[in-house]
């Protein structure tokens, strides 16, 4: 499918990912686009796309491995991208695929979030964070966070029960037992999250890497990517709709800014993501 790109998130580590530069086999590639999560309107349907048509507004993300949306149009697959929640802007919907599903994917399908856990988030007022307090708590988990104290009294509201301060705690010395690890920092914060994790208790992370130095393969086995997904999308929008959901954008530029925006020179205001605006 064609999309007519009205804005894309920027995640600046992009820029360092290894399918930015090389094609799935291995070969280097050039002028590569990024910004893989979008919300825009269908300009163009490919053969045998039925349930989608010119003008209906969607938004999404395309693979790794294919040009992105910080461009004025951009291609994605249908089963990648759903319906646009009507209750958000183009700027609103643009912050939403990547971290969400990352959320989703790690939470529910990984860590099997029940009711009654407890499930401890490291980063909760980042991107990804933020969705991951409020769909723990939307399945009727207990959240605790960790964040810097500036951001204590946004994490609480999106549903978290207690807020650690990373800069003044020592979380492990804090927080015991709990049932999963939702990690988005990696590092230092990674290696010291099993003293937080119960025995038999689930971890799941999106910044792992091997330059990490970690032999603990149980790091490797819980780190995972994220992958388009219609059906969850589909899930997630519905979740808008009810107001179930909240996104936050910190701030919208326009693709002349972009590279600023990628080379993280542009000042942070508040919690929320970096949206590049293609179209008013």
């Amino acid at each position: 499918m064609l999309i007519e790109v009205w804005a894309a998130g920027v995640i600046t580590t992009e820029i360092h990912w290894q399918p930015t530069w090389t094609t799935v086999a291995g070969k280097q590639r050039v002028d590569a686009v990024p910004g893989h999560e979008f919300s825009g309107v269908v300009s163009a349907v490919g053969e045998g796309v039925e349930d989608m048509r010119p003008g209906d507004e969607v938004f999404g993300m395309n693979d790794w491995y294919s040009n992105g949306a910080m461009a004025e149009y951009c291609l994605a697959k249908p089963t990648d991208i759903s319906f646009k929640p009507p209750s958000l802007t183009h700027g609103e919907a643009a912050s939403v695929p990547i971290s969400a599903l990352t959320a989703w994917q790690g939470l529910i399908d990984r860590a099997s979030v029940q009711p009654g856990d407890t499930v401890l988030v490291h980063g909760g007022a980042g991107s990804v964070g933020a969705f991951v307090v409020q769909l723990a708590k939307l399945h009727g988990a207990r959240v605790i966070a960790t964040a810097s104290g500036r951001d204590e009294k946004f994490v609480l509201r999106l549903g978290a029960e207690r807020v650690v301060d990373y800069h003044a705690v020592r979380f492990e010395d804090a927080i015991k037992d709990v049932d999963v690890v939702f990690d988005t920092v990696g590092g230092e914060t990674l290696r010291r999250s099993w003293k937080a994790l119960r025995a038999g208790g689930r971890l799941v992370t999106i910044a792992y890497t091997a330059a990490d130095g970690s032999e603990d393969k149980r790091a490797s086995d819980a780190a995972f990517i994220v992958k388009p997904s219609r059906t969850q999308l589909t899930q997630i929008s519905s979740l808008f709709a009810q107001g179930k959901l909240q996104t936050f954008v910190d701030r919208m530029v326009p693709l002349s800014k972009s590279p600023e925006a990628y080379a993280g020179r542009l000042e942070k205001h508040k919690p929320g993501k970096v949206i590049v605006e293609i179209r008013k």
